[in-house]
């Protein structure tokens, strides 16, 4: 065919802006580039495939489909290839020369039906092609349609700067050739490593084999008696796929092996160490999507920090998009790790950012309570292996699934299911809250727990003496978030949850009459000494009473109902959060000789503030004034 003359047109948009645009602001990765051709690559051999079921000659005796990446250091181009159903010259330059006019989009229309909802096309946008002027300062398109004569190819160009130029070329094959004329600060994308790289993390699970040209290691020959020199890795003429183009989580469960499950884990999550447990499952109804999950068998050291990311991938017909997907997955159950693919979803133009929609929400939702159930059975399991897992689930990410009692009230219930404690009699943390609740004395009527820093600290709480000497069990909660966790839950399964270090403790049918009244005698017997108490310690507290709550303790604190606990405001402020100025109650302990001796003490100021110290004390807080407190105790052990 003699050479054509070439037609220049303009582009149908204000193309400087609009391509400054797409080079410069609309992806924030460069390497996006590859994944939209590879795209873009992959949706034509897909409408060849559709559109060949009615013509099949238009295979043209090449029935595999595959895309290929080239590198040529001399030229300095970056080639992507494919056999799929190519342009005509005047698709080229209606696709090509208007900005956001979509091929694909314009071919989904045209589907109906079974082909619509089969169809693996991706670019739905139009502007992935020009995202090639990331990293090329000229681009070059080769293409044959599909079932046309070799000899009407077309060949576009464009230096993105407002003008394109078309001409007639021949074409033995059908299909596209992109081919990128790459700008001097993207050459490190003729490496082959590195193009396999970015194509491994982007493309990899796309159907069609992605292949590059075969390296081997080749050591120069050398006549006798001279030094070798070193070997280097040379391009043969054979092809082979880089990608694995086949999704895991595409395929059945039944025909996933527990292995493969484990070294897909891996692969994604870059742990060594095994999941404790997975769910695999095709989403069906008005939103479809498929979800891989996994629970991980030991915390990253940034899992405790608020701004920890997501570990949830997010792809679109099996295209890579987006990395840390956090509307995916509730905040507290950001250990998990996974896969989330979803063929139809809304993203924005750049396809990197997930826009909250009914369908998003839907997933979180959907993925929220797979992972709480898959954790459920895990915790109900009778497998010796299950239930060792759950307690690895426990000790590792029990702080961060509490955050969840605060944050999803729909799945509040699920979550209280599957908390453990240790207990006032069981040091071993283990107790369910149904646990607890199948074993109440008869006549108690609320679940008791007390809130502190340590386990030791909970178990010897003045708080909880009255509970011991009866025999009422009471949770141990010493987890930092359980005191804030534990104000969003006022019952479990019809139950009052109480804070025993809160309020009065009524103990209803499980204190008789006589207790009851000698807690009456005893207050006013002791009328004059609170008084006393109250008026020396009033900047300290705002209410000084008799409790029977204290067996071996002279005084314990107490906040009321609604009011910061004393643990909660100490992690505030560590926090540096600013905190109101609350006092506590002070209870004092009738029976405690320490108590008895204040009546006629003549240093009632000093032991009443050694009294009110060591009540502090005993919860983990240290006196406002340390030295002040030591120097009483000196002065009253000198007496």
């Amino acid at each position: 065919m003699s050479e054509q003359v070439s037609k220049n047109y303009s582009f149908q948009a204000e193309v400087a802006q609009l391509l400054h645009l797409v080079t410069h602001s609309l992806y924030s990765n460069p390497e996006i580039f590859l994944r939209e051709l590879i795209s873009n690559a992959s949706d034509a051999c897909d409408k060849l495939r559709f559109e060949g079921i009615n013509h099949p000659e238009y295979y043209e005796n090449d029935p595999d489909l595959r895309v290929r990446v080239s590198l040529d250091k001399e030229l300095k181009t970056l080639t992507i290839s494919d056999n799929g159903i190519g342009l005509s010259e005047q698709e080229a330059i209606d696709n090509l020369g208007t900005i956001a006019k979509s091929g694909t989009k314009d071919f989904m229309t045209k589907l109906t039906g079974d082909q619509k909802s089969d169809a693996q096309l991706i670019g739905q946008f139009g502007v992935g092609f020009y995202s090639g002027f990331i990293v090329a300062d000229k681009i070059t398109v080769e293409s044959r349609r599909a079932g046309s004569a070799t000899t009407d190819g077309v060949r576009w160009v464009s230096g993105g700067t407002g003008e394109f130029e078309v001409q007639p070329i021949d074409k033995a094959t059908r299909g596209t050739d992109i081919i990128l004329h790459l700008r001097d600060d993207s050459l490190d994308y003729l490496e082959s490593w590195k193009v396999k790289q970015v194509i491994n993390k982007y493309s990899d699970h796309i159907s069609l084999p992605i292949e590059m040209q075969k390296e081997v290691w080749q050591e120069e020959e050398v006549a006798e008696g001279e030094t070798p020199k070193d070997g280097q890795m040379v391009k043969s003429d054979d092809w082979e796929a880089i990608n694995s183009a086949s999704a895991l989580w595409t395929r059945s469960k039944s025909e996933v092996t527990d292995e493969q499950y484990i070294e897909f884990y891996k692969n994604l999550s870059h742990d060594f160490a095994e999941p404790l447990a997975w769910t695999h499952n095709r989403v069906e109804g008005s939103t479809e999507y498929t979800q891989l999950l996994y629970i991980p068998s030991q915390a990253k050291q940034d899992l405790f920090t608020r701004e920890a990311k997501a570990g949830i991938k997010l792809y679109v017909k099996r295209v890579f998009i987006l990395d840390e997907a956090d509307n995916l997955i509730p905040n507290y159950l950001r250990f998990v790790q996974g896969v989330v693919d979803r063929a139809d979803l809304q993203i924005n133009v750049r396809r990197e950012l997930l826009q909250e929609s009914r369908d998003v929400k839907t997933i979180r939702e959907g993925n929220a309570r797979r992972v709480l159930t898959l954790l459920d059975g895990l915790a109900k399991s009778e497998d010796e292996k299950d239930q060792q897992n759950f307690k690895t689930f426990y000790t590792e990410f029990s702080s961060v699934l509490k955050e969840g009692l605060g944050e999803d009230f729909g799945n509040r219930e699920r979550i209280l299911k599957l908390l453990r404690y240790a207990t006032s009699t069981n040091n071993e943390v283990s107790t369910s809250l149904a646990d607890y609740k199948a074993r109440m004395k008869e006549g108690q009527k609320a679940i008791y727990y007390v809130t502190a820093d340590s386990e030791m600290a909970a178990k010897n709480s003045p708080q909880i003496e009255v509970f011991k000497k009866k025999g009422i069990e009471v949770l141990l909660m010493t987890d930092r978030v359980d005191e804030w966790a534990m104000n969003f839950v006022q019952e479990f399964d019809g139950t009052p949850l109480q804070n025993v270090s809160k309020g009065a403790v009524d103990l209803g049918d499980l204190q008789d009459a006589d207790e009851k009244k000698a807690l009456e005698q005893a207050a006013e017997q002791f009328k004059s000494v609170v008084d006393r108490l109250t008026a020396s310690l009033k900047d300290k507290t705002k209410e000084v009473r008799v409790t029977t709550r204290l067996v071996d303790s002279p005084a314990c604190l107490v906040t009321s109902e609604g009011e910061l606990s004393p643990q909660l405001i100490r992690m505030l402020k560590q926090a540096g959060q600013a905190v109101p100025d609350i006092k506590p109650t002070l209870e004092i302990n009738p029976e405690h000789a320490l108590v008895k001796k204040l009546e006629s003490s003549a240093e009632f100021d000093d032991l009443a503030h050694v009294i009110f110290d060591q009540a502090l004390i005993a919860e983990g807080n240290l006196p406002e004034d340390p030295a002040a407190y030591v120097k009483r105790i000196n002065s009253l052990l000198l007496k």
